[in-house]
């Protein structure tokens, strides 16, 4: 049987739909900017008069990044950190969440506290700084990956989320005679995926996109994620442009390589996004509210 919709309700989704189209424009356009100025010439980027179709058709910056040996390796580089960062992040928040998760444990509220502390109040950068370097770590991969190696807002959304898992498939797992670890491996996180692939997603975005603690701990070129290597070639660019270069290739990669950079450094996420995009919301309202 099908219901009649009121007059109001049809009003209501379609101001709903308007709202929501000009939400997806207002997002979509400075991405799609974007894109039309890395493959602009930069005379008409200069001018301001790239809007969402690229003039001057050109891959100038795009050669000059690609084709440097230097930009490769430090790609292979953030890919490496980013997966063994992410994979370590979500070694240790799966179990420090399943932990806080049981309610009958001994200090579960103070181990609690103990990461709520951290989301508060820091020891500072320069006490980082001092005690990574003095368990040397730097110019390491693990600089990289222990220092933010746990999200506590991460942290808080598994462990809600763990906490809303029938209690009652662990008691029979544990009947069966699994192990803590077992009931974990065989039963928690086969239910768990939502929240898993959500929080896969965000440790994999934070880590890609970092820039500072690379930035401060690594001193070798060749260690360099391809953020730093980007960053350096916007700073020279820039500088180059600033000198008065002429005409060189360096001057016309300037003016667009912002974003040329920001297309190469996007591109694998976006790539990544749709493989985990169905379990995005699920993984965050489920790990997120009580009912």
């Amino acid at each position: 049987m099908t219901i009649a919709k009121s007059r109001g309700y049809r009003v209501f989704q379609g101001i709903n739909a308007v709202i929501l189209t000009g939400v997806v424009i207002v997002t979509l356009y400075p991405f799609v900017n974007i894109i039309a100025r890395s493959f602009s010439e930069e005379r008409y980027i200069i001018t301001g008069q790239i809007n969402l179709i690229p003039r001057g058709f050109n891959l100038t910056t795009y050669r000059i990044v690609v084709s440097d040996p230097m930009f490769w390796t430090n790609y292979g580089n953030t890919v490496v950190y980013t997966v063994v960062a992410t994979a370590v992040a979500m070694l240790l928040t799966t179990c420090y969440a399943y932990v806080l998760s049981k309610k009958d444990l001994k200090g579960r509220t103070f181990l609690i506290w103990v990461a709520v502390f951290t989301m508060i109040f820091s020891g500072g950068l320069i006490p980082q700084y001092v005690l990574v370097n003095s368990l040397g770590l730097t110019n390491s991969i693990w600089a990289i990956v222990l220092p933010n190696a746990i999200s506590v807002f991460n942290l808080l959304v598994m462990k809600a989320f763990f906490e809303g898992l029938p209690g009652e498939l662990e008691e029979a797992a544990a009947i069966d005679g699994l192990s803590t670890y077992g009931i974990l491996w065989r039963v928690v996180l086969p239910l768990s995926k939502a929240v898993i692939a959500t929080m896969v997603l965000f440790y994999a975005v934070s880590f890609w996109n970092s820039w500072f603690t690379a930035f401060l701990y690594l001193n070798e070129t060749e260690l360099f994620p391809v953020t730093i290597y980007l960053r350096n070639l916007i700073a020279g660019a820039t500088g180059a442009e600033s000198a008065g270069a002429g005409l060189s290739e360096v001057t016309q990669a300037a003016s667009n390589i912002q974003s040329v950079t920001i297309m190469l450094t996007v591109l694998p996420i976006l790539a990544v996004y749709p493989f985990v995009q169905r379990y995005f919301v699920s993984g965050v309202m489920l790990g997120a509210v009580k009912g």
